[in-house]
């Protein structure tokens, strides 16, 4: 980020529209896949400045821009880009910063392909405009600059907020609260702050210390966080607005309970949830052998199967890739077009050597008579009609099975709701998976005051729905706040 950010205007975005459609995309540049496959730094490592100019001057500025319908939590991207072609970089982050709280991460880990640049009339011939490289692009400008662009906040209401949960819902809420002029404090069951960002996603794709960026942006903001409270345990939701007076309390507790394929062999010694192994690995620094106590079972030079087809299941096998496993291999019962995972992500994991097991689900996992893992026994699979999803069901191949062998098994099938706060809120009502029931415009609860959002209403998501959520929760708080309305 050496480029100054003031550009003559020769240097502009003052070519023709036909000109502008010709430019081909700005590629992202990335670690060599053999080096980065045997350690933690971050495989992606950002457009530098001439790129990121190139990139912006492919716009061709929409009269109705697709990409802001398309952003959950309405980033004025046209705007934004318009700031990085006038070379304006600072002006760019202040400006996406006035509705996404969190750049610097969802530059890296938000779907972009299924959100805005799915909306860039660009894409329906050739390559979208590559908004979230851009984005994390001015997010690194300003923070290497140490010129924060923090928007102004307005004078206390001398009401408080509780936010249950420093995910991202719980964080975009916060940001947008605290700009309302309200007091925000932030409850964290673990020892660090971020929510699924830490504890779910790998270093690889989004570095600690960027997570730990942009939680400090939003203490000078003036958001206020705790550690180590388990609502629902520690104090209860009726505690905190009864004894704690806050007004209003939004619950954003993700869905962190893991899912089990529930076949024979699963107690076996090496086998995991995706969440146990992710949460172990990021928040015990398994990653880092050199200083921590490796806090997994030992994948070195052993043989690793992780079941799925999602952006956990991706995590999990290049984890254990780097944990230095002698195999890795993903398994899924669908075939790679029906993955629900990036299509970067697959690509990376290919890249690094990652073995894919289509069509394939295993039945049962061995283990011998000292109840360590030896195998998982598998079938495989065929597609039939579409489910309930529009996804093509598998279907077992009669007589198909077979033996694949594994020492560890990492389950990465999805997530459900965790019932602390609902068991100990009983007026907080809930639907049949327990999962809290919310109005998908309010985010109100049936309980008065109490908002929530994000996974634990609607199921596991992506970091960027769960921060539309959280925008849409903070809207609804303020206007609880400031008419009393119900």
């Amino acid at each position: 980020m050496s480029e100054s950010n003031t550009l003559p205007p020769q240097e502009r975005n003052v070519l023709p529209l036909k000109e502008r459609m010709k430019i081909l995309r700005a590629k992202m540049p990335e670690r060599d896949p053999q080096i980065r496959s045997r350690n933690f730094e971050e495989v992606n490592l950002g457009l530098p400045p001439t790129a990121a100019l190139t990139e912006a001057s492919r716009c061709i500025e929409c009269a109705k821009p697709g990409c802001v319908v398309q952003c959950p939590v309405g980033v004025k991207i046209k705007a934004v880009v318009a700031l990085i072609c006038a070379g304006d970089y600072l002006g760019a982050a202040a400006k996406m910063r006035e509705d996404n709280a969190l750049p610097a991460i969802t530059g890296r880990v938000c779907p972009q392909e299924n959100q805005c640049e799915g909306g860039c009339v660009l894409g329906k011939k050739g390559a979208p405009v590559a908004i979230g490289n851009l984005e994390r692009f001015i997010a690194d400008y300003e923070r290497l600059s140490g010129k924060l662009g923090l928007p102004a906040i307005a004078p206390s209401t001398g009401k408080s907020v509780a936010i249950v949960g420093s995910g991202p819902a719980g964080l975009s809420a916060a940001g947008d609260l605290i700009q309302k002029g309200h007091r925000v404090r932030v409850f964290e069951a673990l020892h660090e702050l971020g929510g699924v960002l830490v504890y779910g996603i790998p270093e690889f794709r989004l570095p600690k210390s960027i997570v730990k960026g942009e939680v400090d942006n939003l203490r000078r903001m003036g958001v206020e966080f705790e550690t180590n409270v388990v609502v629902g345990k520690s104090v209860t939701i009726d505690e905190l607005m009864r004894d704690e007076h806050y007004d209003a309390i939004f619950v954003a507790t993700g869905a962190g309970l893991p899912v089990f394929l529930n076949v024979p062999g699963e107690h076996f010694n090496g086998v995991y949830s995706a969440n146990e192994f992710l949460t172990r690995v990021n928040l015990m620094r398994a990653y880092n052998p050199d200083e921590y106590d490796e806090p997994v079972y030992d994948c070195r030079d052993r043989d690793v199967i992780v079941v799925g087809g999602g952006n956990t299941a991706m995590d999990a096998v290049r984890t254990a890739r780097r944990l230095g496993a002698r195999s890795a291999t993903l398994v899924y019962r669908r075939s790679q077009a029906e993955m629900p995972a990036r299509l970067e992500e697959v690509h990376h994991a290919q890249d690094e050597g990652i073995e894919f097991r289509m069509l394939t689900n295993p039945v049962e996992f061995i283990g011998d008579e000292k109840g360590w893992l030896t195998g998982a026994r598998c079938v495989r699979m065929e597609l039939g009609e579409p489910d309930a999803d529009g996804r093509r069901r598998p279907i077992p191949i009669a007589g198909s099975e077979y033996i694949l062998p594994a020492n560890v098994v990492i389950i990465g099938v999805g997530t459900t709701a965790n019932p602390l706060i609902q068991s100990t809120t009983p007026d907080l009502k809930t639907n049949k998976r327990n999962y809290i029931v919310a109005d998908p415009e309010t985010m109100r609860t049936s309980k008065p005051g109490v908002f929530a959002g994000g996974d634990i209403v609607t199921g596991g998501a992506t970091v960027i729905l769960a921060m539309g959520a959280g925008r849409k929760a903070a809207l609804s708080i303020h206007d609880y706040l400031t008419t009393g309305n119900w």
